[in-house]
């Protein structure tokens, strides 16, 4: 009997193996993010416009509405504020945790940790990146260098570009921040081609502009058009990235918050229009119930289920959103 099993080990092995050695397992795909913030434009607008490139990335994934601005009347109310916004993204929690509420003065509660201070605690290793049109995004708001917001670091920048007004004077109606959005994505899409950074932010902020100087209408609707443009440059990166590396490719795009019903110039209150933003993402692992109305700080925990990051209890715990993603 034993001799019979030795001979059907054998024969296992040898299956298994065949004539040139032992079978190898398929690499698993190192897993990559990248997450693109466009500024300020409204649900109905983002599926009334013609927006190809955003359309190509929900095709292999989804694109559903989603919320911004927290529970109302609760301590987490959150004004639909650019800044908010954002914090409440890379947080992951609302407004009476990271002490974000407007666009300036600003003075966030680095105690809940972001997203890539997060990554870099667990995963020394890992590559980030930001490109980006706001420097306050790097230099306040996530406090890249600060000892009281962990002193990390990111690897690849691409920002302070408003800053400089030889290489982009100031334009009427900003349109030299058209062109900035423009370098950013440029940026964004090289360094995803020829690095590939394991994490990265991308902010476009050019719509948000043209939003406040001229509400709903022709001028904002090309802002979006161009802004689709900037965001196809981005995953046609990916996709070339991927073509040619063993790696798995989380697309994120979203926006920060509404506008206003009447003219579409305003925001930061919390009116529905205001409130309901948008989620296009290429992933084909997300939860059944991610048409539902997900939330801005569903998005940090995604990211981190995605990259397989084990968030650590002490943040974890002061989380407001949950992952979208299986």
């Amino acid at each position: 009997m034993l001799n019979f099993r030795r001979g059907i080990t054998a024969l296992i092995w040898l299956t298994l193996t065949g004539l040139h050695g032992p079978a190898l397992a398929e690499p698993t795909p190192n897993p990559k993010v990248v997450f693109v913030i466009v500024d300020g434009i409204p649900a109905d607008v983002i599926e009334r416009v013609a927006t190809p490139h955003l359309d190509a990335i929900a095709k292999v994934g989804a694109y559903a509405r989603a919320q911004m601005g927290g529970p109302v009347g609760e301590p987490g109310e959150t004004p639909t504020v650019s800044a908010p916004g954002y914090m409440s993204l890379v947080t992951g929690t609302w407004a009476n945790k990271h002490n974000v509420y407007e666009n300036y003065n600003l003075s966030p509660n680095y105690d809940y940790w972001n997203i890539f201070r997060v990554a870099k605690a667990v995963s020394p290793a890992i590559k980030i990146g930001i490109f980006s049109t706001w420097t306050d995004n790097r230099t306040v708001l996530l406090g890249e260098g600060q000892p009281g917001a962990g002193d990390w670091r990111f690897d690849y920048i691409a920002d302070g570009f408003e800053k400089d007004e030889k290489r982009f004077p100031p334009q009427p109606s900003d349109k030299h921040i058209a062109v900035i959005d423009r370098v950013v994505s440029e940026e964004a899409a090289s360094a995803i081609v020829e690095q590939g950074p394991d994490l990265s932010w991308v902010y476009l902020q050019h719509t948000d502009d043209v939003g406040h100087e001229q509400g709903d209408g022709e001028a904002f609707d090309a802002a979006v058009v161009e802004m689709d443009a900037n965001v196809g440059r981005i995953w046609r990166a990916v996709q070339a990235r991927q073509a040619t590396h063993s790696e798995d490719w989380l697309v994120i795009v979203t926006t920060d918050h509404g506008r206003d019903a009447l003219t579409g110039r305003d925001h930061g209150g919390h009116s529905e229009r205001e409130r309901t933003i948008w989620i296009a993402t290429n992933s084909q692992r997300l939860m059944p119930g991610f048409d539902a109305l997900p939330k801005i700080v569903d998005i940090y925990p995604s990211i981190a289920m995605h990259l397989g990051i084990t968030i650590p209890e002490q943040v974890a715990r002061h989380l407001d959103g949950a992952s979208f993603i299986q």
